[in-house]
């Protein structure tokens, strides 16, 4: 009796787990059997192991082989582990060293002709394997180019199981087959074609705003008839946002690549953007899968901006599944055996209409009051009460574009700049904390160690409006937070009353 062991990767979510493959070649009756908590895919590799072998020109014998799947109680989906599978039992034959298979882990679905295909989810998987101590890695030659962006580790790209077996010392004759081509998407964000700022005409709170936004990561929300330029300033968002660190592009390059996205040969430094439709379910926000759990819009919007266009025809359902994300800056996807986690540090923007006609303030709208009212209505007020910056985005008129014809307006890359050396002051304040930028500060810090103290002269009108009832506690610290990134932009040591009188101003622009 023979046993040989190699290894694979779990993913639940974006976390990976390394399973040991153990295959045992028995003398009894010829069967093929896979125990360890595999799914119905997983199950059915026996089939596909056995004919990509035989038309690979490497063949199992016609013997017991059991593949046990360790630790048997973690659940194990899909069919990344075939590689895996058909190398272990090929070394508990014989045919391939036991001690090469065993310093590889590999990755990776088999056809019935032998050839690799690509997998989803190869970089997670691959730098869960390097976390975990392990350097060299086995994949299909269409993702080679993907798990190599992970550093440290050896990858070996292969064609088929016989290129597999030949490199683990295999006596068999190589043949010359065509690589399976990957088939995944391109990714369908809108931040590498977002526009310059420059293109935006007028609305020179609106771009103020959207400073500000990008300054301190604060989300946002607009209000305004169609046309007024909403999505277009949502769009340059992005495009004014600093570059991603090599810990974020990589962390956006693994969701993508658990989505089944194109993610190329390089990281992308740049922030995701994420505009899904508003039929969209509450799992294709967040994420989820009766199967395979894979990320939703937020998840995939996380280090970037997610903005929900015309936001009162979301379901009122799949809205309020964003209220903790927005808090605890993570999604729980829970199921009955496992919860996956993935990030959701992501910038929420929504637009919305005045009304249902969208003509409110002109006397074609038709729209009674009450009718205006329950529109917006069902963007919930939890909800809004967690956007730190509500603007009002007026029409345009002639003598505004003619203005702003005469007047050139301010670039992307002019407004990044700008924003890179807020986010550097703002860094600068809050070294020897966990936090970076102005949104991530919580209540307590901001109003104690943040020394800006309720009941002083600056904060006297925020502190009537709280009395009043204007807006709540969360309210209270989320418009701090805005009068320090207005602080940080003007250059200010402190935020004055002035600072703090145009954070009120943003935060009640959103009207009911």
């Amino acid at each position: 009796m023979t046993v040989a062991r190699t290894h694979a990767v779990a993913l639940l979510g974006l976390t990976g787990s390394i399973v040991e493959v153990e295959a045992d070649l028995s003398a009894q009756l010829p069967g093929f059997s896979i125990i360890g908590l595999p799914d119905a895919a997983l199950g059915e590799a026996r089939e596909r192991v056995r004919a990509a072998a035989v038309n690979a020109g490497c063949p199992l014998p016609q013997r017991k082989l059991t593949v046990n799947l360790s630790p048997a109680a973690l659940p194990k989906h899909g069919s990344g582990f075939d590689l895996a599978i058909a190398v272990a039992c090929l070394a508990a034959a014989g045919e391939v060293s036991v001690e090469s298979v065993a310093r590889v882990v590999h990755l990776g679905e088999l056809g019935l002709d032998g050839r690799l295909r690509p997998i989803d989810g190869i970089l997670p998987a691959v730098l869960a394997a390097v976390r975990a101590g392990h350097r060299t890695v086995m994949v299909p030659r269409a993702n080679a180019d993907e798990a190599g962006l992970v550093p440290d580790v050896t990858i070996i790209g292969v064609v088929s199981l016989l290129d597999a077996a030949i490199h683990h010392g295999g006596r068999f004759d190589a043949r010359e087959v065509d690589a399976v081509a990957s088939v995944r998407t391109e990714h369908q964000g809108m931040a590498e074609a977002s526009g310059d700022l420059a293109d935006v005409a007028g609305n020179a709170d609106a771009i103020d705003a959207l400073l500000a936004a990008a300054a301190g990561g604060h989300h946002l929300s607009m209000i305004g008839p169609p046309g007024a330029g909403k999505t277009m300033l949502a769009s340059r968002l992005p495009g004014i946002l600093p570059d991603l660190d090599a810990d974020a592009a990589l962390e956006v390059s693994c969701l993508r690549s658990l989505s089944g996205q194109q993610v190329g040969s390089g990281l992308s430094f740049r922030p995701p953007f994420e505009a899904p439709h508003h039929t969209a379910t509450a799992a294709a926000m967040v994420g989820g899968g009766s199967r395979l759990i894979r990320p939703g819009a937020a998840a995939r919007a996380s280090h970037g901006v997610l903005f929900l266009d015309e936001a009162p025809e979301f379901p009122a359902a799949v809205l309020d599944v964003l209220r903790q994300p927005l808090e605890s800056g993570t999604i729980s996807i829970h199921r009955a055996n496992a919860v996956a986690s993935f990030p959701a540090r992501f910038q929420l923007v929504i637009a919305a209409n005045p009304c249902p006609c969208g003509l409110d303030g002109t006397a074609e709208c038709t729209c009674p009051p009450n009718t205006r009212r329950r529109y917006l209505a069902r963007i919930s007020g939890p909800l809004l009460d967690r956007i730190d910056l509500q603007l009002k985005v007026p029409r345009l008129s002639a003598a505004h574009l003619r203005g702003a014809s005469d007047r050139p307006g301010m670039t992307s890359a002019e407004a990044r700049a700008k924003v890179a050396e807020a986010r550097a002051t703002a860094a600068e304040r809050l070294r020897g904390t966990p936090w970076r930028t102005n949104a991530q500060m919580p209540g307590p810090w901001l109003r104690g160690a943040g020394r800006l103290h309720p009941g002083g002269h600056a904060t006297a009108a925020l502190d009537r409006s709280l009395e009043r009832g204007g807006i709540t506690m969360r309210g209270y610290d989320r418009v701090l937070k805005t009068a320090w990134t207005l602080a940080d932009l003007a250059g200010a040591a402190r935020p004055d009353a002035g600072h703090i009188g145009n954070a009120l101003f943003f935060r009640q622009g959103f009207g009911r």
